[in-house]
Formats: structure tokens, C-alpha cells, sequence
């Protein structure tokens, strides 16, 4: 980008970020996640960084809040509550080390550590404490003037009325300060944020998004028996007036808080070095989960008071501060280009390629968008400026288009009218929402055809990745899948970079994996329609294949979870006499199907299993093929409808929800007894 194409964009992200930052912190509302709206931040301070030029003093990095709401009475902070810049990565604290090295001289870098606090999600608030007593409390507002909710905030136990005494004195005269300034955050429980939203639907009441949300929501209510009846809690986290002047370190501050009486975080950790900080920030990560409230990262804070007095602020944040975040579930990013993938049943998929970003963690540089009809709904364009998200493993998805970021030079995507790969005519039956290449001979449909053949819920061939399926496909020595098994060592070894070991144990893979289940073996075939569950119903229901070969779609339709559609394509699939062919060639090859045999095998039939947390003595992909085999089901998530939780070491969400469900939940132990007793 030139420069006029930079001041362009960061003007856009101002607006936008203002606009979204008003929803977030006066309306207590969002349009978009708190992730998404941290990576438009983070893209605008890296580009002020790089161009202060354009840095003007309206920037939301040069602020910290939005206008006070006009319900209270005006409070102006004795000194400005200050907001935090973002670190997503160790190099970003790295970075941020070195910045705030500059400015310091050796020996004050020789001394440098530092203390890590939990960067609860809740609302910041101010106390101001006189004689020992409560005085005034007061929201952040816009930094400098907030918003007074005293008598609310008198509501939250964890906040005392007044001060316990201090010794040793933190002033003249043995007694506590004339006054002090406490700040910290007000936040509420997962466990009470569950509580209140149940009450809410239970009045037809709207649900609160985020724990943030209702805690801001309940601070700021006219009627404080509201404000008490949340079950708000409180950390103190900053003391300033006369007394920390006294103090030399800011977890001095944290132990001088404890004895006058506040509520402290017991995760909070001293980190004599940066080593340490990141061994504390990973280890909060990971039992993010157990901790009883939110969070969405650590705060790290050089620890002498002195040091961090000297470093002062930049713009509205302090230089000895900077929040360390955990990787966002959600980013933003730019769609660079739009091309399209052909899959194994020529169904054309349009992904988008993106300016690379880091989503939880992982660095994404595509993302699916399925197919013309979420194009169109989303209303994407190559160029535009999009937030990102990822669960779990899953592919990452395009949430949202930010249109307000537009420039003109966006452009619309069109599907191709002819395949991409073998230049066939692309076509859209009526009845489907995806384009397919109408070529059944096409290449890239072979290729995928091929890599889901050989995957782990099918034939299970280890050792034959994608990439030795390219070079035989390439050099003509398979053209179906049942060729695979004909394959000798010989074949093999002019193929570069395969040496005869290498070869040998490739043919051995092959040739183990010819005796397949037929649950297995259907979902092999590839049917259009046909998932893995269906697979297993369909072996259930008929017990060998040829049943299978010989059924009706009526006939078909009996089965449970099998409609119209899914029983046209399994009828259809085996009248076609390509595929009878194929079948025979793969009998004459070698291949064994295991057909289904006693009926007490099934005894699991009809119960759901829902598998959370490392199983020790048998993978997960093998405890859901167990499961499988006995005719239960397996889910991803726990609902009322699910019969057991199988729980291994550090068990996610799902098992806190399977306890509330009343869900019976069986040990790795008691799960291997009940399959080894039905066996």
C-alpha cells in the first residue's frame, strides 16, 4: 500500500473500532467478539507505529473509554485510569522488553522483573477511600471521568466498607492514609452467569452475551437491590495515593491490599524474568477452563514501582504494563484472492485465501466458504477485510464481512463455468446448492477420491499420504483404488526418493489393510451423502453387503436418519455398472469384508457417548469405533440426550456440563469393562 492507501486504511479502522468500542463499553452490546475487535486494534497500532504521522488525538489508541453514561453522577478520577496495549505472542512481550529498555539505564535493566496478574473479564472500577471509609466508587468511564455507582458497589461483599489498619504505617501518624485510591475489577462467576441467564429466559428476559456484559449491566442499575441480587465479586489490583509511594514493588501493593482488607487474585505470580512469565502465561492456559470466572489473558507488570513511575505512558496506555493475551478464538484479516477446490464427488468449493493470521493460536491463510449461496449471504468480496474464526480443528470459517473498510477496489467472486482442473462443463442440479465438475473422470476428483479411500474412518492405510497418491495417479500405475492393491515393490522403487525399505513397508501397509469391516468398507465407497454413522446403520440393518446391493430406496428409508435423498444415492450408486464392476474388481484383488455377525454385538444400540479429556490405554479415533461397533453413537457435544460421559485426565467443558445434566459419567476403566464385558 502507498501512503495514501495506509492513511486510507487507518482512518477506516479508527471509525470502525470507535463505533464498535461505543456498543462495548457505553451500550454494553457487541456486533462482534472481543477477539475480533483486539486484531483490528492491534492492526491499527502496528500501522501508527510505523507511520506516527498519522496518529491523531482522537485515536482509540490514544483513548481509553467512550462518554459516562448520563443515569450517574460525574466522578473525576484523581489521576487517569489508564487502559493496557496488547501482546498476542512471546515476541510481542519480547518486543515490548525491549522498547521499555530504551528508555532505562543498564543497571535498571539488570534489576528488571516482574509481576503477572489474570486479566479477568469484568468491568475496572475505581474506590476511594477517606479516613478508612468508602467514599466514592466510580466506573472507568472514559479514563479520566467515570460514572458514580457508590451505592452499587457497596452491594458486592468482596468490597470492604472500610479499611483494616496497616502496620508498619504507610504514613506518618501509625494509621492508614488520609486517602486511598483502589482500583480493580468487578466481575462475575461462570457458575452466577449461568444462574442469571436461566432467570432471564425463564421471564422471557433477553440472555446476557458475555460474563463483561452482565457485570457491566449490573453496576450500572438505578435500583441496587438488582445490583445485589447478581452475586457481583471483586479483585483489587492497583493502590495509589500516599501509601505505594512507600512501597517498592508492585507486589508490595498486592500484599498492602490483602491488609487493609481487599480481595486479592491467589493466581497472581511474581516472575523474576521473562522465562518465567511465559512458563505462567502457558500454565494459566492451560487450566483456563478450571478457573471459576473468565479470562482472556495475563497482565505483565514491571515490579518495582519506581521503574514503572519513570517508564510513564504512552498515549493512554502505561509502558511498564502490557496485557499478554490468549490467541482469539476470532481475528481479522483480508480475503486476498478466491479460488476453487474440486472434491471427491466433483462438488466445487469456493475458499478463500487470506492475508495470513493468527486464530487460536494457529496460523490460518484459508478459509471455506462452502459454496455461491454463503458468498451471497455473507456478501464477501476478494479484497475485503473479514473477521475469522476456528473451533477447535475445524477448517476455519468467514463470521463476518466489515464493509465498512471497503475502498472501492474490492471485487465479486463468479463460480467458474468449467472445472478449474479438467476444463469440463460445471453444473448446479436443481435440487442441490453446490456446482459440480461434470466429469467423473476428473483428476482432482480422483485424487480426493483416493486420499478418502485410504483415510482412518475407511480403509486405514498408513503410510500412503496425498502425496505418493499424486506421483501414482501422475505416472499412470493406479487408476482406481483397487489398483492400490495390486501394487508391487518393483512398481514402486524407480519412483524418486523411495528407497527398497521404504517401498517394502508400503506394499506391507497396503496389503494389511485388504480386511475391512463392511461399516468400514460402505463408508469407503465415497457415497454421496453417506457419513460415517450411516456407514455403521447400514451394515447394522443389512449384515452383508450384497443385502445392500440388492435393497430399494423404499426398503432404504426404513432405516433411521435415512431420507429421500441419502437413499436415491445409495440405490443409485450401486445400479451404476461402473460401480458393480469396481465391486468385483475389488473381491478378485483380495479384498475381505467382515460382515456384521451376532446381534448381541449391538448391544450399545441407541445410546449416545460423549468422549472429554486424554484416554491413557486406547486412542479416542478407537474408543469411538468401539462404540461404534456395539451400534452406539458418538457426539461431539453433551446434551440431555446423551447417556454417558467417558472421562479422561483433564476433562474440558463438557464434563462440568454432563454434571449439571445429571449425565452418567464412567471412568477410561469402568468404559473398557463395559465393552471387554459385551465383547
Amino acid at each position: 500500500m502507498d501512503k495514501k492507501e495506509i492513511k486510507q486504511r487507518i482512518e477506516k479502522l479508527r471509525e470502525l473500532i470507535n463505533y464498535h468500542r461505543y456498543l462495548y463499553h457505553v451500550l454494553d452490546r457487541q456486533e462482534i467478539s472481543e477477539a475480533a475487535l483486539d486484531s483490528l486494534k492491534k492492526e491499527l497500532f502496528e500501522l501508527e507505529q510505523k507511520f506516527p504521522e498519522f496518529i491523531t488525538l482522537d485515536s482509540p489508541t490514544q483513548r481509553v473509554g467512550s462518554q459516562p453514561l448520563k443515569k450517574f453522577g460525574k466522578v473525576r478520577h484523581p489521576s487517569p485510569m489508564l487502559s493496557l496495549n496488547d501482546a498476542f505472542s512471546e515476541k510481542d512481550i519480547k518486543d515490548w522488553l525491549e522498547r521499555i529498555s530504551k528508555l532505562l539505564v543498564p543497571e535498571e535493566v539488570k534489576k528488571l522483573d516482574f509481576y503477572c496478574e489474570l486479566k479477568i473479564d469484568g468491568l475496572a472500577i475505581e474506590l476511594i477511600y477517606e479516613n478508612g471509609i468508602l467514599k466514592i466508587g466510580s466506573t472507568r468511564g472514559d479514563g479520566i471521568i467515570g460514572e458514580n455507582v457508590t451505592q452499587n458497589l457497596k452491594t458486592i461483599e468482596a468490597i470492604p466498607l472500610r479499611l483494616k489498619e496497616v502496620r508498619p504505617p504507610l504514613s506518618s501518624g501509625g494509621r492508614t492514609s488520609k486517602q486511598f485510591v483502589v482500583r480493580g475489577e468487578v466481575f462475575i462467576k461462570k457458575k452466577d452467569f449461568e444462574k442469571v441467564n436461566k432467570e432471564q429466559e425463564k421471564f422471557n428476559l433477553p440472555i446476557y452475551a458475555n460474563p463483561r456484559n452482565l457485570a457491566a449491566g449490573s453496576i450500572r442499575q438505578l435500583d441496587p437491590k438488582i445490583t445485589a441480587s447478581r452475586r457481583l465479586d471483586f479483585f483489587a489490583y492497583e493502590l495509589i495515593g500516599r501509601g505505594p509511594t512507600l512501597i517498592a514493588t508492585h507486589e508490595g501493593n498486592h500484599k498492602v491490599l490483602k491488609e487493609l482488607g481487599f480481595k486479592t487474585n491467589p493466581y497472581n505470580k511474581y516472575c523474576k524474568n521473562l522465562s518465567e512469565v511465559f512458563e505462567f502465561h502457558k500454565e494459566i492456559q492451560r487450566i483456563r477452563e478450571k478457573i471459576p470466572y473468565e479470562i482472556d489473558g495475563v497482565v505483565v507488570i514491571v515490579n518495582s514501582n519506581k521503574i514503572f513511575e519513570k517508564l510513564g505512558k504512552i498515549g493512554k496506555a502505561p509502558r511498564g504494563a502490557v496485557a499478554f493475551k490468549f490467541p482469539g478464538k476470532q481475528a481479522t484479516t483480508v480475503v486476498e484472492e478466491i479460488k476453487v477446490q474440486v472434491g471427491r464427488t466433483g462438488a466445487l468449493t469456493p475458499v478463500a485465501i487470506l492475508k495470513p493470521v493468527q486464530v487460536a493460536g494457529v496460523t490460518i491463510s484459508r478459509a471455506t466458504l462452502h459454496n455461491e449461496d454463503e458468498i451471497s449471504r455473507l456478501g464477501v468480496k476478494i479484497g475485503d477485510t473479514v473477521i475469522v474464526g476456528r473451533a477447535g480443528d475445524v477448517i476455519p470459517d468467514i463470521i463476518k464481512v466489515l464493509p465498512r473498510l471497503r475502498t472501492g477496489k474490492e471485487r465479486d467472486f463468479k463460480m467458474p463455468i468449467n472445472c478449474p482442473i479438467c476444463g469440463n462443463k460445471v453444473i448446479k442440479p436443481e435440487s442441490e446448492v453446490l456446482s459440480r465438475c461434470s466429469n467423473s473422470d476428473c483428476f482432482a476428483q480422483k485424487k480426493e477420491y483416493f486420499k478418502h479411500f485410504i483415510s482412518k474412518g475407511a480403509f486405514n492405510i498408513v503410510g500412503l499420504g496425498p502425496k505418493i497418491i499424486d506421483r501414482l495417479l501422475s505416472e499412470g500405475l493406479i487408476f482406481d483404488p483397487a489398483d492400490l492393491f495390486e501394487l508391487k515393490e518393483g512398481d514402486i522403487l524407480p519412483l524418486e526418493r523411495f528407497a527398497e525399505k521404504s517401498a517394502r513397508n508400503l506394499i506391507k501397509a497396503i496389503q494389511s489393510g485388504k480386511e475391512i469391516s463392511l461399516a468400514r468398507f460402505i463408508y469407503a465407497l465415497g457415497i454421496r451423502n453417506i457419513g460415517e454413522q450411516t456407514a455403521i446403520d447400514l451394515a447394522e440393518y443389512f449384515g452383508v453387503l450384497e443385502n445392500i446391493q440388492k435393497t430399494t430406496p423404499e426398503e432404504l428409508q426404513k432405516i433411521q436418519d435415512i431420507g429421500p435423498v441419502a437413499a436415491r444415492s445409495i440405490s443409485g450408486w450401486f445400479y451404476h455398472k461402473r460401480n458393480q464392476k469396481f465391486l468385483e474388481k475389488l473381491k478378485e484383488v483380495g479384498v475381505i469384508i467382515k460382515n456384521v455377525g451376532v446381534i448381541h454385538k449391538l448391544s450399545l444400540r441407541g445410546k449416545i457417548f460423549v468422549l472429554t479429556g486424554a484416554l491413557a490405554t486406547i486412542t479416542r479415533e478407537g474408543a469411538k469405533e468401539k462404540i461404534r461397533q456395539l451400534g452406539g453413537q458418538v457426539s461431539e457435544s453433551v446434551s440431555k440426550s446423551t447417556d454417558f460421559i467417558v472421562v479422561g485426565s483433564e476433562p474440558g467443558l463438557k464434563y462440568e456440563k454432563a454434571k449439571k445434566l445429571g449425565i452418567k459419567i464412567i471412568s477410561e476403566k469402568e468404559f473398557l469393562k463395559m465393552i471387554n464385558k459385551i465383547y
